[in-house]
């Protein structure tokens, strides 16, 4: 630093390429869509507007830039100019002073001293960019728009100009069909970061409240990791179901189970062995009665052993009335083999005589009907939930941790509701 003169130091905030962080560069190769997919103030919208930038002005000073014509699209004109333009990390806060871009309000475009221009548009009309034509895009969170699919089409009918015209998407990952078929095309490319990858310009108190609020969710997974998590078509669970039915703390329960899926071999190649923890808060009649999905205390590459251990430390770590075993493949093993690690442990073996959905449907009914409710740290067994289908399961393996929460909740809610009896009233 020392050694620099008064105007490197001076131009030195803007020269973004020695600030950047390794998911704000823009790769090298042939693409044509590079996708920026981030948590929550991982610094997309400063990685898109420093690329518009380069593309512009050029990577040195004495560069022409190679792109004339820009779109910038985002989900509403207020939000391009509030955000991609006027924001903090925006177009103009990132320019130096000898660079800046005018604004020019009544035609909705940025004009910068070389002539260059980036015009604004809005997700919500995709038919304005029929007729315009650039040689680059910056779009801003296009998994959040209403109208995707038709506005990305324009918009690459639009990118006609130049030898390779790139657009850079900056987006929180969210599961829409138009951002699952870029990402599979071949001429795409992506990086991806979490919030906490610029932990450095964020709030330590905002970093602090949203990991405490949203650690072991898929809506956190999303957010915050920048992870797209996929439901499955036709899936007997969503995302967006499941986000409705989260909790922070659980009632006081009248039964707790664990639930028992075992795998049957054991090594780094083997299914996962699938452990459940719920309870239910009865009084009334069954409609009544409300499910709590305590823990998910999976395993996998266990020992039967190890298994059984991990099956019955759940039970006495949440105070559980009974083990909930699945004996289709393991038969008598799994009996002796839990008896072996706790002789007295309160034991119930079930066969399953059907499918996995058909044993799964009257379970996806109670979720249905808002009597599950879930808390935090589940994020496995629901990303296997959201590849259910009617047809099947969508995923590798086996879904073990969901045969656990079926398991578990027959035996919870659906078998004690069967056997019901409303009390009789004593007539006088």
């Amino acid at each position: 630093m020392n050694d620099l003169s008064e105007g490197e130091l001076l131009a030195l905030p803007y020269l973004f390429e020695f600030w950047a962080m390794e998911h704000q560069l823009p790769p090298t190769g042939d693409w044509r869509s590079w996708i920026i997919m981030g948590g929550r103030g991982a610094g997309k919208t400063r990685a898109g507007a420093e690329w518009v930038r380069a593309q512009v002005e050029g990577s040195k000073p004495t560069d022409e830039g190679r792109a004339r014509r820009v779109a910038l699209v985002g989900e509403t004109f207020d939000q391009v100019r509030e955000v991609m333009v006027f924001g903090d990390s925006g177009i103009l806060a990132c320019s130096p002073p000898d660079r800046r871009p005018v604004w020019e309000a009544g035609r909705k475009r940025l004009v910068w001293p070389n002539g260059a221009i980036a015009s604004v548009h809005s997700a919500f009309d995709p038919e304005g960019l029929r007729g315009p034509q650039f040689d680059a895009a910056w779009v801003d969170e296009l998994a959040k728009w209403k109208k995707a699919e038709d506005t990305w089409d324009m918009l690459q009918f639009a990118l006609r100009l130049g030898e390779k015209p790139q657009v850079c998407v900056t987006t929180t990952p969210r599961n829409v069909d138009v951002l699952k078929k870029l990402l599979k095309s071949p001429s795409t490319v992506l990086t991806q970061a979490p919030t906490e990858a610029n932990a450095a310009n964020l709030a330590a108190s905002f970093l602090e409240e949203v990991r405490e609020r949203y650690k072991g969710t898929r809506l956190g997974r999303q957010e915050l990791d920048g992870i797209l998590l996929e439901d499955a078509e036709g899936a007997l669970w969503t995302s967006a179901s499941l986000e409705k039915c989260r909790v922070l703390k659980a009632p006081d329960l009248d039964r707790i189970v664990v639930a028992l899926d075992p795998a049957t071999t054991s090594g780094s190649g083997s299914d996962e062995c699938g452990i459940v923890v719920a309870g239910v808060k009865m009084g009334g009649a069954p409609q009544d009665w409300r499910a709590v999905v305590l823990a998910d205390c999976t395993i996998a590459g266990a020992s039967p052993a190890g298994w059984a251990q991990a099956a019955i430390s759940a039970m006495k770590q949440y105070g559980a009335d009974r083990l909930v075993a699945e004996v289709n493949q393991g038969g008598q093993m799994v009996a002796e083999v839990l008896r072996q690690v706790d002789p007295l442990v309160p034991y119930k073996s079930v066969h399953a005589s059907r499918g996995k959905v058909a044993r799964a449907e009257p379970i996806a009914a109670l979720y249905e009907q808002g009597r599950v409710r879930h808390m935090p740290g589940l994020d496995g067994l629901e990303d296997q939930m959201c590849r259910m289908t009617l047809q099947g399961y969508e995923g590798k393996g086996s879904p073990d941790r969901v045969d656990a929460l079926v398991w578990a909740l027959h035996e919870l809610m659906i078998e004690p509701a069967a056997n019901w009896r409303a009390p009789r009233v004593r007539s006088l």
